[in-house]
């Protein structure tokens, strides 16, 4: 594993950019999270010792070439991201105090900023976009021949050869109602499942932008993606791939989405006034496997809005007393907000509102252009799909590499939309300053106009 890992890295460093997202999502996605180096009090995952060359490399390319690590410039997205690791960090440190606690949130840091720096810095473009969708296929058929196989067998032959310590002779299966759980490389059968479940959009949209070349890849994933769903026999998994398709067959009302998003908001806010429980209490009624934890998803979310006062400031040591098994953080909304706060519970919903946001006006600015205005749609499908699995899973394996892949995805594949709606707004400004801002701020330089209008903010 270790050699293989050490490859992977050699690779991240001397291949060409556009190739480097290769070694890295093979490697971090398939050799599971429980292969780890250990040097004394340190802990070093197999993500987090790629994280080491990719920077190596990000320096390497600053110094020779001058290369941007965000394309485009940082925008309201990355700024989210980045703070959400920040306040994560500094809460937890200060809700537990000890050594430890810095150890291990320092490592949780340096996680996130190494994995999402280093993903912006690979993917950069819709070439780029394109170029990881075709490894994320070819990833997601293997994982699912390996649950299929989990299915059949109970074994896995990915732990088998890895030697995988969660489980005795290769089998990570888990019990649900007497049927068996595929896990593939995954840390849990719901993660793995989930994973599929949001990647089925961007496949569809992979096949939506018509490259020939992208089109077997895009199959490919179309029929494995579903697969690992079922194989996971989990409801968050399956509702994570039925809100993707459900996202995905909105396409024909694409404009009218401020409207469907008022009317959700609307039946919601009825459903609590009529009924006799809380409207979240709709999420113990959720059971597409005839073995879900329903219960326990609603009374995370009820326990969390009880408690607000506990946990609001930095977070709380004590939500596993709320009631039983509130240690089981599955959500991942409840566990941002109860282990770090109310800050860092909305930098996480500020992330997914810029991803809808960038999403839009990547689609208005496209409309002459239906492939690529399909394929944008798939990206916000996959936000949406990860929206919904939310509900059910907190993502703490190298699920979080494809979370924030997508994110990158994001903010490359809409990046010329946005650079497009700024010039606009630039040129709007050079050429009526008096019907937008003060004569004063009119008259300065494009810098001050941007510095006063928050113009860096998407």
């Amino acid at each position: 594993m270790l050699v293989a890992v050490l490859i992977a890295g050699v690779l991240i460093i001397t291949l060409p950019r556009n190739k480097a997202i290769v070694p890295f999502l093979v490697t971090s996605i398939l050799i599971p999270t429980d292969q780890i180096l250990v040097l004394g009090p340190f802990h070093f995952p197999v993500i987090r010792i790629l994280i080491l060359f990719g920077l190596m490399r990000i320096l390497y390319s600053k110094l020779t070439a001058k290369a941007l690590i965000f394309s485009r410039g940082i925008n309201g997205m990355d700024k989210a991201v980045m703070l959400l690791a920040v306040f994560t960090t500094v809460n937890g440190v200060l809700l537990w105090q000890q050594s430890q606690a810095i150890i291990k949130f320092s490592g949780d840091l340096y996680s996130a900023f190494g994995v999402y720096f280093l993903l912006r810095f690979l993917i950069q473009g819709e070439e780029d976009v394109r170029k990881t969708l075709r490894v994320l296929a070819c990833l997601v058929v293997l994982i699912a021949g390996i649950m299929i196989w989990e299915q059949l067998t109970g074994r896995n032959p990915l732990y088998a050869a890895l030697g995988g310590v969660r489980n005795y002779q290769g089998t990570t299966a888990h019990g649900a109602e007497d049927k068996l759980r595929g896990t593939g490389s995954f840390a849990h059968p719901i993660l793995a499942g989930t994973f599929g479940g949001f990647c089925f959009p961007l496949f569809v949209g992979l096949w939506w932008r018509g490259e020939k070349a992208d089109r077997k890849y895009a199959l490919l994933g179309v029929v494995a993606a579903p697969v690992m769903a079922f194989a996971a026999n989990s409801s968050t998994a399956l509702f994570g791939l039925i809100g993707g398709i459900i996202a995905l067959s909105f396409w024909p009302i694409r404009r009218l989405m401020r409207l469907v998003r008022w009317a959700i908001v609307t039946i919601i806010v009825s459903l609590h006034l009529v009924m006799k429980a809380p409207v979240w209490h709709l999420i113990s009624r959720v059971d597409l496997t005839g073995g879900s934890s329903s219960y326990h998803r609603y009374q995370l979310v009820n326990q969390c809005i009880l408690h607000f006062t506990d946990w609001w400031l930095i977070g709380t040591k004590n939500y596993g007393d709320w009631g039983w098994d509130m240690w089981d953080l599955s959500n991942q909304y409840v566990a941002t907000a109860d282990t770090a706060g109310l800050v860092p519970f909305i930098l996480l919903l500020a992330i997914i509102v810029f991803g809808f946001k960038y999403v839009g006006i990547a689609r208005r600015a496209a409309e002459d252009n239906r492939r690529q205005e399909l394929f944008v749609w798939a990206l916000g499908a996959s936000l949406f799909a990860n929206v919904v699995a939310f509900f059910g899973i907190s993502y703490f394996d190298q699920t979080v590499v494809a979370w924030y892949a997508i994110l990158s995805m994001i903010c490359a594949g809409t990046a010329v939309a946005r650079s497009a709606k700024r010039e606009a707004m630039e040129n709007a400004i050079l050429e009526e300053p008096d019907q937008t801002f003060p004569a004063d701020l009119a008259s300065g330089s494009i810098r001050s106009h941007r510095s006063a209008c928050g113009y860096f903010r998407p």
